[in-house]
């Protein structure tokens, strides 16, 4: 492994999931890119649970972002994501905590997070957050997920 990648500790390595997001580690990487550029994370099957009732709930989470001096590396994310699956928190403050917490570890140009969560009581809620201002000229494509229609 490069120098590069020296201080990478969870890729290639058996990892159990995190007891809670803000054990988490998420690990960066030096973005190989001068110019700006988006990357996009999305994960469909994404899992929560009601801070009230303790059920479960599901969202589609896709986080656009344009980064800056780092990346974050894909495997940290996917844990760090995976330690929601035991925190009860409501829909609004895991997806704006979620983008808050990349904005904190890898500090992009831009960032913005949709969270399509499933419906609990027949009302599907969808959860936007943006920070910074997209570079002029930066292709933002559409995230698209249709709005809430059995989607499946």
């Amino acid at each position: 492994m490069s120098d590069r990648y020296s201080k990478l500790d969870q890729l290639g390595q058996q990892n159990g999931l995190p007891q809670s997001p803000d054990e988490a580690v998420l690990e960066r990487v030096k973005n190989p890119c001068d110019e700006p550029y988006m990357v996009r994370l999305v994960a469909p099957e994404f899992t929560s649970i009601c801070p009230v009732t303790g059920q479960p709930d599901f969202a589609h989470l896709v986080v656009d972002y344009c980064p800056d001096d780092w990346i974050v590396e894909s495997k940290a994310f996917k844990l760090f994501l995976g330690s929601f699956r035991n925190h009860g928190d409501f829909h609004e403050a895991c997806t704006t905590g979620i983008a808050q917490r990349l904005v904190k570890e890898i500090r992009p140009k831009w960032l913005r997070i949709g969270g399509y969560w499933y419906p609990r009581g027949g009302i599907p809620i969808d959860v936007f957050y943006q920070f910074g201002k997209a570079p002029e000229g930066l292709w933002i494509p559409d995230q698209g997920v249709p709005s809430y229609r059995g989607r499946g």
